[in-house]
Order: structure tokens, then C-alpha cells, then sequence
């Protein structure tokens, strides 16, 4: 019987292992505080019995019976997962991207600080490994197969196990864009093919010049090579027109416009000459002007 039972653990184990390597089991999505099982979050499971079979309830004191349970969760629907879990007292400063595990309790009660969980959480598809499965044990001496101690809180010991996990995040099925969708995309098609004319212009080549030539090929390779939206210009189907103001045909027949023709005056080059004639007389003058002479005699006395 005592080789049966050894047998019986030896399979169990190496079974467990096989699970835990082949990432069959799901990781833990968050961990929690709560009063009781009508406290405790939906998706979570809260954890009331150790392994070793003692109650799982934290207690502040002997004189309180009530106390609150860690609870985990396994739900994948927000895309993140727990990659490690550690335990710090009041005086230690919480590690780079860690955070306090949430609590779901009653009104009036609350959580000892002496020792706090914290959990790094961080995206599904940025780790390999995460935490798998936590448990608690009322005495330190016991041992947890595949298991790593995380520490001592508040008279139990947290237990975490860690490992390959795959991944079970819904995956968004392609939908199929109809050819009125595609058309509108401003994406360019992967092959796009020239536009032709049906009735191109019969030209002889040897009558273009070298210049007009190399500007038609710059015009048709600015031109987008496909009908997309990409060669709609805001312009275009707007019709052209001057703006009455500066409309000669229609404004002709004004009488403040026909004043203002018949008033026009071209100027020959002689009344040019004439308008803007300059004698230049105060330059003159100016220059003629002789400089006053201090004499000799005054100066030196």
C-alpha cells in the first residue's frame, strides 16, 4: 500500500508538472481582499480553507472572529495577467511597477498594513510566464510541491506557483470589406495601372521640343496613376466665373462705368516731360554758394 500510495503521488506530480509545463493552466488576472463570499467580486474565487485544512480567515486580534479572505481571479476578458506577487511590510517602499491588491470589503472594515501583497499586472502578450495559482498554509513547516514561498502575513504562509501560461484572449475574426469599401480607402492599391486615353492625339515626336516634352512627362508623373480619392482636388465640379464686380460685359452698360472710361486721358511723352519737368535750380544755387573764410590775423591772436 505504501508503494501504491508513493506511486500515486510520484504520477500526480509528474502530471502536474506536465501541466504546468505545456501552459495548459490559466493565469491569475488580479488578487484581491474581501469581507465574504457576498463581498467577493464575481469572477473571483475566494480562498477559506488552507492547505493544510485551517480556516483561511485574517484576523487584527483574537477578539475578532470575523475577518477578511484573499481571493484571486482568472478572467481574461481584460487582457491583463499577474507576472509575480510579493509581500512588504508598512516600512518597505513598494517595488517599481507593483501595486496594492485591491480590496472588496464591508463598510466598516479593513485590512492590517503590517504586511501588504502587492502584484505586478502587466499585459498578456508581454510575458511568457506569470503567476498560475496562489494558496495559503497555517503552519510554516509545510511544504508545497512545484510551489515558491512568497512569505509570512499575518500567521499564514503564501504560497505562489509560477509558469508558461497560453493564452485564451478572443481573437478578432477578419471581416470581409466589400468593393464599395475598398474603392474609398485611401490606401493605394498594391499594382496601381496607368490610365489611358482611348483616342490619344496622333502628334509627331520629332515637332515637340525637348522642354515641352520633359514638362509632359512631369505632368503625367504628378498625376496619381489610379482614380482613388487621392486624385479628387477640392476644386473639382466647382464652376468658374468672375465675380460681377469685375465683370467688363456685363457692367458695360452702367453709366458709372462709362464715366469712368470716357474720363480716361492717355498722356503723350511731352505732357509726361512736362508734368514731372525739374530744373534742379535750389541744387544749384546750393552749389554756387561760397564757404565763409575765417582770416589768419583773428586766429592767431
Amino acid at each position: 500500500m505504501r508503494h501504491l500510495h508513493l506511486a500515486s503521488f510520484f504520477f500526480s506530480s509528474s502530471s502536474q508538472m506536465a501541466t504546468v509545463d505545456h501552459g495548459a493552466v490559466r493565469p491569475l488576472t488580479a488578487v484581491a481582499w474581501t469581507s465574504n463570499t457576498s463581498t467577493c467580486p464575481k469572477d473571483f474565487t475566494l480562498i477559506n480553507i488552507t492547505e493544510d485544512g485551517a480556516s483561511a480567515s485574517f484576523t487584527r486580534s483574537f477578539a475578532i472572529r470575523s475577518g477578511y479572505y484573499l481571493c484571486y481571479s482568472k478572467a481574461t476578458s481584460g487582457g491583463m495577467v499577474v507576472s509575480d506577487i510579493q509581500l512588504i511590510t508598512e516600512k518597505d517602499a513598494i517595488p517599481h511597477g507593483y501595486c496594492f491588491i485591491a480590496e472588496h470589503l464591508e463598510p466598516k472594515a479593513n485590512v492590517s498594513k503590517k504586511k501588504r501583497v502587492c502584484v505586478r499586472v502587466v499585459p498578456v502578450g508581454s510575458v511568457d510566464t506569470a503567476v498560475l495559482d496562489i494558496k495559503l498554509t497555517a503552519k510554516s513547516k509545510m511544504m508545497l510541491q512545484h510551489y515558491t514561498y512568497v512569505g509570512d502575513i499575518h500567521g499564514y504562509v503564501l504560497w505562489c506557483r509560477k509558469g508558461p501560461f497560453t493564452s485564451t484572449m478572443p481573437q478578432a475574426k477578419p471581416r470581409s470589406v466589400s468593393l464599395g469599401l475598398r474603392r474609398l480607402s485611401l490606401e493605394l492599391p498594391s499594382t496601381p495601372q496607368p490610365l489611358r486615353l482611348s483616342n490619344p492625339p496622333q502628334v509627331p515626336q520629332g515637332k515637340l521640343s525637348q522642354r515641352r516634352h520633359s514638362l509632359h512627362v512631369k505632368e503625367t508623373l504628378d498625376k496619381p496613376a489610379d482614380s482613388s480619392i487621392q486624385g479628387i482636388t477640392a476644386l473639382d465640379g466647382v464652376p468658374f466665373s468672375l465675380h460681377p464686380k469685375f465683370d467688363i460685359q456685363s457692367n458695360a452698360t452702367t453709366p458709372q462705368l462709362n464715366y469712368q472710361l470716357n474720363n480716361i486721358r492717355i498722356k503723350s511723352l511731352q505732357d509726361i516731360e512736362n508734368e514731372y519737368n525739374y530744373t534742379f535750380a535750389v541744387e544749384e544755387l546750393a552749389a554756387k554758394r561760397t564757404r565763409p573764410q575765417v582770416s589768419t590775423s583773428s586766429s592767431a591772436q
